[in-house]
């Protein structure tokens, strides 16, 4: 309950247009409480609450972690609970917090307890970049631990698009980031990333001539975010969690690499109907995105030369971006380099020795299109021909007794396993004790020796 003096505050302060939230923040109470004594619902009595059970120990919390920042909230209560302290755990935790106990760690939390600006981004002007290592991909898709994807996002409307890539390597890093770029519509006047090595010097954050090349293709300007000040890209970061917690967390097993492409597009446009509050209007991140001043793309892709390691199928193919390309017959199994320079109409397929085994016009992305040489075509056909055997089928019902070779081959293992033991080397003649027994029986009794 409110005291009078709380309730007076309360009353004074939503007068002077503070909100419910600020008035429960200000005077430490519950929204809802605060809003039933607005409300005229409750009235509030004359006795205050009873003292607060953590102040007496305030000062020695607020000197520990002076001394520790570090030190967890569960070693601090076992030693306040030595010094009498007779709240439970969680009214503790929530002390410490209300009281603002813990002092601010500026490398662990570069974007918390201190003051924080809105940064304006004029439209145009600047599009996020950032990649999003995603845990625990399908493994039909073959990329290992993590999938990768690439997250561009426009900072003024807050429009973003992103792509799926094989690796964070330069030649995929170009390839994912001229594919938002068409997703988007076309590109901003400045590029930002945080400290990626495919873009800068991470020590100095000096962006690299490889990339300082790719800049220049699209004539753009390149920001890099200073160390562990990921506000910075702020817009990129909240699309990044959309994308993660609202797309990545449902993909399926049996997903493709294509179809979860297209389940990420879909995320994005859909998410292009959020509402904005510009100037007093209501409008979508799609109209703010669609008044943005844009910058036109080249025609083609900067070329840069992409590879990837395929496995070659029991069929002469080899799957890239959505496509199976074929290879000559007997190589199935076998690890293939597919090459391809971004902006060109076809690719290599290249051995691990770097020997082109195949050249091929390259299908549009993701279309489940078989690309298939008549040459590998006719070769593949003759090699399983050749395997093809005309012999009518073995009967399985046909007896077959042991061969006289299988025989001495059984009685040699024999002689082996007596001569490993000396108790079976001895060999028992069961003639001899036949013998002695019809001695046994033929010879005369005492009686018969006697009457002699």
């Amino acid at each position: 309950m409110l005291t009078v003096e709380e309730d007076l505050d309360a009353h004074a302060l939503r007068r002077q247009g503070w909100t419910i939230s600020a008035i429960a923040r200000h005077l430490g109470r519950d929204r809802k409480t605060i809003r039933a004594y607005l409300n005229g619902e409750r009235i509030p009595q004359q006795r205050r609450q009873a003292p607060d059970a953590f102040v007496p120990f305030l000062d020695y919390c607020r000197q520990r972690l002076a001394d520790d920042p570090h030190l967890w909230a569960s070693a601090l209560f076992d030693e306040v609970v030595q010094l009498d302290y007779r709240g439970a755990y969680s009214t503790f935790t929530e002390a410490l917090r209300r009281y603002q106990v813990r002092p601010h760690c500026e490398p662990c939390q570069a974007s918390k307890g201190r003051d924080r600006a809105v940064i304006a981004h004029p439209p145009g002007e600047e599009i996020q970049f950032d990649w999003v290592e995603l845990p625990d991909p399908p493994a039909g898709w073959g990329v290992g631990a993590h999938a990768h994807l690439l997250v561009g996002a426009l900072a003024h409307s807050g429009r973003w698009r992103a792509v799926l890539a094989d690796s964070e390597d330069f030649p995929h890093l170009n390839q994912a980031l001229d594919a938002v770029l068409r997703k988007l519509g076309g590109t901003a006047r400045r590029w930002r990333f945080d400290r990626m090595a495919t873009v800068c010097y991470p020590s100095s954050g000096q962006v690299t001539p490889a990339f300082a090349g790719v800049a220049k293709f699209y004539g753009v300007q390149v920001a890099i975010c200073p160390p562990r000040r990921g506000n910075r890209k702020g817009v990129v970061e909240k699309a990044n969690h959309s994308a993660a917690q609202r797309w990545w967390r449902t993909v399926p097993d049996a997903l493709t690499v294509e179809q979860a492409q297209s389940g990420v597009d879909k995320l994005a446009i859909r998410m292009d109907d959020r509402r904005r509050n510009v100037d007093g209007m209501k409008v979508t991140v799609a109209e703010l995105a669609a008044a943005e001043p844009m910058l036109d793309l080249p025609t083609l892709p900067f070329p840069a030369d992409l590879e990837a390691t395929r496995t070659v199928s029991p069929q002469a193919l080899v799957s890239f971006e959505g496509n199976l390309y074929s290879v000559p017959p007997g190589m199935p199994g076998m690890q293939v380099i597919v090459r391809h320079r971004l902006g060109e109409d076809y690719l290599h397929i290249v051995t691990a020795g770097r020997a082109v085994v195949a050249r091929h016009q390259l299908a549009p992305r993701g279309a489940g299109r078989t690309i298939r040489d008549a040459g590998h075509v006719i070769a593949l056909e003759r090699a399983v021909l050749a395997q093809v055997s005309d012999r009518a089928p073995c009967k399985t019902k046909t007896r077959r007794p042991l061969s006289a070779a299988a025989l001495a081959e059984a009685d040699r293992l024999r002689g082996q396993a007596a001569g490993a033991n000396p108790a079976e080397r001895v060999v028992i003649n069961l003639d001899t004790y036949a013998a002695v027994a019809d001695r046994l029986r033929t010879a005369p009794t005492p009686e018969e020796e006697l009457g002699k």
